[in-house]
């Protein structure tokens, strides 16, 4: 018989069980407890927590997201900590109620260039399964030597059997060269999800900053549709950064948006404008741009999604201005060509 270890959440009530051997963060999401967490490799440090009682090992080695310093202080990292004993952890913020994950197969509905680099892919769940998630979220594809490509949902659920995803091509990429140059439509692929603690927070009363870094626009879009089509009248000031023009891959549908809707404003930010671009707008660091306009970020909740460069300079830049912690949201993916 497998032995289980019980975790319980600090100041909640609230426990599950973990086996032996398996991961606190995938025991949690496997009992539908939504533990925060984000690439689940140990890199962005998303799921970091405190361990109050009982101890863990990490069998791959300590993360790269957690120090020696930290670990001797009772921090750890939930996606690769293993229970030895039972646990007593403390989490900054957690959903008792999650959407099951689940390994799917799917088919490919729609591949679509939406720029030079850029696919729309639309992947098609079986009439018999029901995949719920939470707008922000992402899912992993499974290939068949056993590693694993992460992509946000790009649409809210409840459309559907559809799941939209915005795959960028990765030169030498060995998962994006074969959407770019071999997948078809119709062939099937094999998903697990939902993952991710990247959501919308709607029981604050501040308005939201939403920064993008390149195709880390798809969960935001997700989002601010699911505001939309809810009625929302939460001021949403949203700012993406690309490097040229081509690369707003999605500008009609934002503009659409900001005409339809006065509380959604939009700022474009380009780092390195073509000449025939023409730009007369904001340019550089998307996050600059996002800390020169609202000095005062301590009133707004802000969520990121880009590249962890991005990721950790906004961290930085929005700290020294005040914004608190548990204000900030974020989604942290890096590019494999492995």
């Amino acid at each position: 018989m497998t032995e289980k270890h019980k975790i319980t959440i600090h100041g909640t009530g609230d426990s599950f069980e973990a086996d032996s051997g398996e991961a606190v963060l995938d025991a949690a999401l496997h009992q539908g407890i939504l533990l925060p967490h984000g690439c689940r490799g140990g890199f962005c440090g998303s799921c970091l927590g405190e361990l109050l009682e009982g101890e863990v090992t990490y069998p791959e080695g300590l993360p790269d997201a957690l120090t020696e310093a930290d670990a001797a202080l009772g921090k750890a990292l939930f996606c690769k900590a293993v229970a030895l004993t039972d646990l007593e952890i403390k989490v900054p913020e957690y959903r008792k109620e999650s959407h099951e994950v689940k390994n799917l197969p799917v088919r490919i509905e729609t591949l679509r260039k939406l720029n030079h680099d850029v696919m729309l892919m639309e992947l098609k769940i079986p009439e018999h399964e029901q995949f719920d998630y939470l707008a922000g979220q992402y899912l992993d594809i499974l290939l068949k030597d056993g590693r694993r490509r992460s992509f946000s949902m790009a649409n809210p659920p409840g459309k559907g059997k559809l799941i939209q995803l915005h795959i960028r091509h990765v030169p030498g990429g060995y998962f994006t060269g074969q959407v770019f140059d071999s997948l078809k439509v119709k062939d099937i692929l094999r998903i697990e999800g939902p993952l991710g603690s990247f959501y919308f927070r709607d029981d604050s009363p501040r308005a939201a900053v939403m920064v993008a870094g390149g195709t880390g626009f798809a969960p935001i879009k997700a989002i601010i549709e699911e505001l939309i089509d809810s009625g929302s009248t939460r001021p949403i000031h949203l700012f993406w950064g690309v490097r040229a023009k081509e690369d707003l891959y999605m500008l009609p549908l934002i503009e659409g948006w900001s005409e339809k809707h006065r509380n959604l404003s939009f700022v474009p930010v380009l780092s390195e404008p073509a000449p025939t671009d023409q730009w007369q707008g904001e340019t550089g660091f998307v996050h600059e741009v996002v800390a020169r306009q609202f000095p005062g970020i301590s009133a707004y909740d802000v969520y990121l999604c880009g590249p962890p460069p991005m990721i950790e300079a906004a961290r930085t830049q929005l700290a020294a201005q005040g914004l608190p912690d548990a204000q900030l949201f974020y989604d942290s993916f890096d590019f494999s060509t492995e």
